[in-house]
This record gives structure tokens, sequence and C-alpha cells, in this order.
């Protein structure tokens, strides 16, 4: 049975420029990414706003921000194309190959391991599309309710989506200064000690942040915050010009480098927690993000650790 918008909505095309345009925020660089003019991307979600009757997004302070109806839009364009690529997978493993696409949306700090995951994951599947999307915590539980994606990856899930997960690393969280700090000269060092030090701090909405606030919470204490930045690496490098203290994922040390600083030994760290992989429940799995799933359950700790020792021993 046709609805009434089927005539209209009607081009795999179409469907594609609008899931850019959500993803890349903006109109300009949707085209860019599509290697579209501005314009005529302009025009395709002219026509998908007359075709459903109602304006897919609106613009606050010069921000692209999408309507509810064209949230719901984008949920059932990521539907139809998955539906698509399904046949397409499944036309291909007659064939024996999995084409299709994958879409993970990732916390920040994860974007320095999840490259050595989906590297073996492409060499065992060459004609697959990665989407990776990398934003802090709240952008991407956003990302997750309104469904788009395949796989997430946070440290701390949140509680009020109805997903499934997996558990799959370690993620320590621990405290860096520059090498010449003299809190680095000390065996032993507790959070009361940090708090007279300038702190430099994620910004709201990441989940290291979120991690750091509970600690200090829990022992009824508050971080002298010199600087909130949004960048691990930023911060690292703000470390390295000794313009302060920070509490900062192990991993970021390990895959980005640590030159220039020292991990200093405080009694109530490391913050302990974990890695998850998470996807929705309501979601009907395509045969590449189940192939996918299969590889982080079989392969993907062990990749890991094996890069966690190389790193280590360099």
């Amino acid at each position: 049975m046709k609805s009434r918008i089927h005539a209209h909505v009607g081009t795999m095309r179409q469907l594609e420029i609008l899931l850019a345009v959500h993803d890349q925020g903006s109109i300009n660089e949707a085209a860019k990414a599509l290697f579209l003019t501005q314009p005529t991307v302009s025009i395709q979600m002219r026509k998908l706003s007359d075709a459903i009757g109602e304006p897919l997004y609106t613009f606050v302070n010069r921000q692209l921000i999408f309507t509810d109806v064209g949230l719901e839009l984008v949920k059932t364009a990521v539907e139809v194309l998955d539906s698509f690529a399904r046949l397409d997978m499944t036309l291909g493993n007659i064939r024996k190959t999995k084409p299709g696409t994958l879409r993970l949306a990732v916390v920040t700090t994860s974007k320095y391991f999840i490259p050595h995951l989906l590297g073996p994951f492409c060499e065992q599947f060459p004609d697959v599309d990665i989407q990776l999307n990398i934003g802090n915590r709240e952008k991407t539980i956003e990302r997750m309710k309104q469904g788009i994606d395949d796989f997430y990856v946070f440290s701390h899930p949140p509680q009020d989506i109805d997903v499934q997960s997996l558990e799959f690393l370690d993620n320590p969280l621990v405290a860096i200064a520059h090498q010449d700090h003299p809190l680095g000269k000390r065996k032993s060092i507790s959070l009361a000690d940090l708090c007279d030090e300038p702190f430099l701090m994620r910004e709201k909405g990441s989940g290291t942040r979120y991690a750091i606030e509970e600690l200090f919470k829990k022992h009824d204490l508050k971080p002298n915050i010199k600087m909130t930045i949004e960048s691990n690496e930023a911060i690292k490098h703000a470390v390295m010009s000794k313009l302060g203290i920070t509490i900062i994922s192990a991993h970021t040390l390990t895959y980005g480098g640590q030159s220039g600083l020292i991990r200093l030994p405080v009694k109530e760290l490391p913050i302990d927690s974990h890695w998850f992989f998470l996807w929705p429940t309501s979601k009907r799995p395509t045969l590449i993000a189940s192939a996918f799933l299969k590889h982080i359950e079989t392969n993907g700790r062990k990749l890991l650790q094996n890069e966690l020792d190389r790193s280590a021993l360099d």
C-alpha cells in the first residue's frame, strides 16, 4: 500500500542527501561531502519539504536544527536505505561478497582505538563503506535516540534508552601532569591535592567530564577548573605547556602519545570505567552490522590488547 507521500519522496538520492545534511550539520558541508553544488542540495531539500508539507529544519543562530518532522524523515530514510543495503548484501552474499555500509557513532575518546578494530574488518570486507561519526557523549546520545547508526560506543552508556550492549575493553581514567610538575616527585597524592592545582576539564556533555565530576562529587571536592577544552589532544598539549593538570583516559596516552607527560600516583585513581558497543533493540541489524558485531565479539578484545601491549613496549 502506497503512502500519500510515496510519489513525492521517491528518489534514493534525495534520501542520501537528507542524511548527509543531517550528519554534516549544514547544507554547505553536505554538498562538499557529496561532491554536489550547494544549490543542488538546497533544491532537493526543498522538494522533500514540499512533499512532506512541513519544514524539515530551521536555523537558530545560523545553526541548522532539524524539526521533529525532519528527524522522523531521517529515521525513515535510514530504514529505506538499510533495506536496499540488506538486499545488496543478500545478493552479494550469493556472489561471496558482502557490500554495504556500516554506520558507527562514537564518543571522542574512542577515536584512538576504533580504527584498530575497523582496519582488520575492512580487510575482510573491502567493499564495505564505513560512516564514522565522532562527537561528545551528549551528541552521540542524540544520534542514538534518532536510531541513525548501527552501533554506538560509550564509556558511560545512557540508562534510559532501549539498547543491547557488549562490554569489550577497560577504560581507566588517570591523572597526568607535565613531567617537571612538583606533584610528579611525590610517591603518593590525594584527590584533594589536585584541587590546589589549575585543572583542565573537558566540555559539558563529555563522558570523561561526567566521570570526573562524579568522582569529585563522591569525595565532596571541587577541582579548580582553569580551562574547559573540547579535545583530548588539545588538553594534552595544554598540560605539556604547563597550563595545568587533568584526568584523562589512559587510552589517549597509549594510542595518542605521552611525550613530556607523567601519570600522577593519585590514591583515588584510576577511575574504573569500561568501553561498550551498543545497538538499538528495535532496529533490525543489517548483514554487515551482524558481521561486524561477530568481529568485535571474536577478535575485538584480542586486537586491542595486542595494540596496547605493543604501545607499552614502544
